[in-house]
C-alpha cells in the first residue's frame, strides 16, 4: 500500500507540474491529490500507519478513553481523523496568515502605496534593478519572514516591470532571496523558527553561522545573471489606476497623497509587527496578522467614511482581490504533505538517508534537496524527532548539524517553485508555471544552494 501511496503522490505532482500542458489549473490537481492521499490513508491505514511512531503513541495516550475496547484497525482510523484535524489546525494558521498578508498588500496596492517605493527606484537597467530588489528582499525577509516578504516584493515588481516573462524572472529571484534571507534569522523561516522554539538553536549563533552561506546562495545566481541579463525594463503605464492610487472598480475614488502615505505605513508597520507580536505573546503568527488586518480595516473605514464610493477602497474590497485559487492550491499541497507525515513515510525516508549516508554534511544537503519536493516543515520535524540534543556532539545546541539543517532546509526549497511557501505564494500571485521555473530558475538556485553549503562546511572546518 505504501507503493500506491507514493505513486498517487508522484502522479499528483506531475499534474501540477504539467499544468500548462494539460490545461488544468494546478489548484484542482493539488486539492484532488491532498484529499486522495488522506482517503487512501484512512481506507488502508492498517497497512501504512506505523504504530511505533511517537505521534501514534501520543494519540493513544491522549485519547485512551475514546479508544478503549476498540480493535487496532478502529484505533488507526481514529488516529487518522485525529491527525487530519491536527494538521488542519496547522494549515489554518498558515492559510489565515497568507490571506491576511495578501489582503494587507492588496489594500496598500489599491491606494497606490507601493509608488512610495517605486518612485524612488529610478534605474531602468535590468541587472541593477535585480540587485536592488534581491537586496531588499534578502534583508526584509529576515525581519518579516520569507512568505510575507515574497508577497510584498512580487506586488512591488508588478509596479516596476510590464513584461510578464521578465517579471517571472524577477519573481523567481525574489523566491531565492526570500528563502536565503529567512534562513539566517530565527523568525525568517518557519523551519528556523521550529529549531529555535525546539531549543536546537539560539538567536545570535544562527545569525553568525548562517548569514554568509545564505548570502552566497543568493550572490551566485545574481552573479550568473549579471553576465546574461542585459537591457532595460519597460515599466507599466504610470497613468494606470493603481499607479495613481485609484480603486480597481473604476469608480473614480482617487486617493490623496496623505491617504496613500497613511495606508502604506500602517500596512507596512502591521506586517513588521507580526514577528514582534509572536515573540511577546507566543501566539501563532496568524494572530498578529489578523490583528494588523483589523487595525488597517478600521483605518480605511475612518479615512473613507465620508467619501462616495469609499467602500471600494476598504479591506473588504482587498479581500475580494485575493487570489483564492492560489490559497486553495496551497491547501491541497499542505494536505498532501501532511498525509505523508502521518503515514510515517517522511520519517522512514529520513532514517534511510541517515543509515545509508552517515555523513552529517551530505545528509543535510540531501534533506535540503528533498525539501524542494516535499515541504521542509515535516522534514525538519522528522530530524528533530530522530535526534536528541547532545551537549557534547554535533547535535548540541547550535551545533553544526542543527545550524546547517537550518540553512539547507531554508534555502533548498528554492530549487523548485513548489518547494517553499515563498515559491507557492509567488506561483499563485504571478501564475508562474512549474516548467518555466524549472528551466529558468532551478539551476541557478541549485548552484547557489551548493555554493552556500560549501561555504558553511569550509567555515565549520576552519572554526573546528
Amino acid at each position: 500500500m505504501e507503493i500506491v501511496f507514493i505513486v498517487v503522490f508522484v502522479l499528483g505532482y506531475l499534474f501540477i507540474a504539467l499544468e500548462h500542458n494539460i490545461k488544468v489549473d494546478k489548484a484542482s490537481s493539488a486539492l484532488i491529490l491532498g484529499v486522495s492521499l488522506w482517503t487512501i490513508l484512512i481506507m488502508a491505514g492498517h497497512d501504512v500507519i506505523d504504530i511505533t511512531s511517537k505521534h501514534f503513541t501520543d494519540f493513544t495516550t491522549i485519547a485512551s478513553d475514546k479508544i478503549a475496547g476498540k480493535s487496532l484497525d478502529e484505533v488507526k482510523h481514529a488516529f487518522v481523523e485525529f491527525a487530519l484535524l491536527e494538521h488542519l489546525g496547522e494549515l489554518a494558521s498558515i492559510l489565515f496568515f497568507l490571506i491576511g498578508a495578501m489582503a494587507i498588500v492588496e489594500v496598500i496596492d489599491m491606494h497606490g502605496g507601493f509608488t512610495i517605493i517605486t518612485d524612488k527606484i529610478k534605474t531602468d537597467k535590468k541587472i541593477t534593478l535585480m540587485w536592488i530588489i534581491c537586496g531588499i528582499t534578502f534583508f526584509l525577509s529576515a525581519a518579516l519572514d520569507n512568505l510575507t516578504t515574497t508577497i510584498v516584493m512580487v506586488s512591488l515588481i508588478r509596479k516596476l516591470i510590464k513584461e510578464q516573462q521578465l517579471r517571472w524572472l524577477f519573481a523567481g529571484m525574489v523566491i531565492i532571496a526570500a528563502n536565503a534571507g529567512g534562513a539566517w534569522s530565527p523568525i525568517g523561516d518557519v523551519t528556523t523558527t521550529m529549531l529555535w522554539n525546539g531549543g536546537q538553536i539560539t538567536a545570535l549563533p544562527i545569525v553568525v553561522k548562517i548569514i554568509l552561506p545564505s548570502m552566497v546562495s543568493l550572490l551566485i545566481p545574481l552573479g550568473i545573471l549579471s553576465f546574461t541579463l542585459k537591457g532595460t525594463v519597460e515599466r507599466p503605464d504610470p497613468n494606470s489606476a493603481s499607479a495613481k492610487g485609484m480603486d480597481a472598480h473604476g469608480s473614480g475614488a482617487e486617493v490623496t497623497p496623505r491617504e496613500k502615505t497613511i495606508i502604506f505605513f500602517v500596512g507596512l508597520l502591521g506586517l513588521l509587527f507580526v514577528p514582534a507580536f509572536k515573540t511577546i505573546t507566543h501566539l501563532p503568527p496568524f494572530m498578529g496578522m489578523m490583528l494588523s488586518l483589523g487595525i488597517l480595516w478600521i483605518v480605511t473605514e475612518v479615512l473613507h467614511k465620508n467619501r462616495e464610493h469609499g467602500h471600494y477602497l476598504s479591506v473588504i474590497s482587498g479581500l475580494r482581490r485575493i487570489d483564492l485559487a492560489g490559497v486553495l492550491f496551497f491547501l491541497g499541497i499542505l494536505l498532501a504533505i501532511g498525509s505523508l507525515q502521518t503515514a510515517g513515510l517522511l520519517k522512514q525516508l529520513a532514517q534511510i538517508l541517515d543509515n545509508s549516508l552517515g555523513n552529517m554534511y551530505v545528509l543535510n544537503i540531501l534533506i535540503g534537496a528533498l525539501s524542494a519536493i516535499v515541504d521542509n516543515v515535516p522534514l525538519v520535524a522528522a530530524a528533530q524527532g530522530m535526534y536528541d540534543i547532545d551537549p557534547s556532539g554535533i547535535h548540541a545546541v547550535d551545533g553544526n548539524f542543527w545550524t546547517m539543517l537550518a540553512y539547507c532546509a531554508g534555502t533548498g526549497g528554492s530549487m523548485l517553485i513548489i518547494g517553499s511557501a515563498a515559491g507557492v505564494a509567488a506561483m499563485g500571485l504571478e501564475r508562474i508555471s512549474f516548467g518555466w521555473y524549472l528551466k529558468k530558475i532551478s539551476l541557478l538556485a541549485l548552484f547557489g544552494y551548493l555554493a552556500g553549503a560549501g561555504v558553511y562546511i569550509a567555515m565549520a572546518s576552519f572554526m573546528h
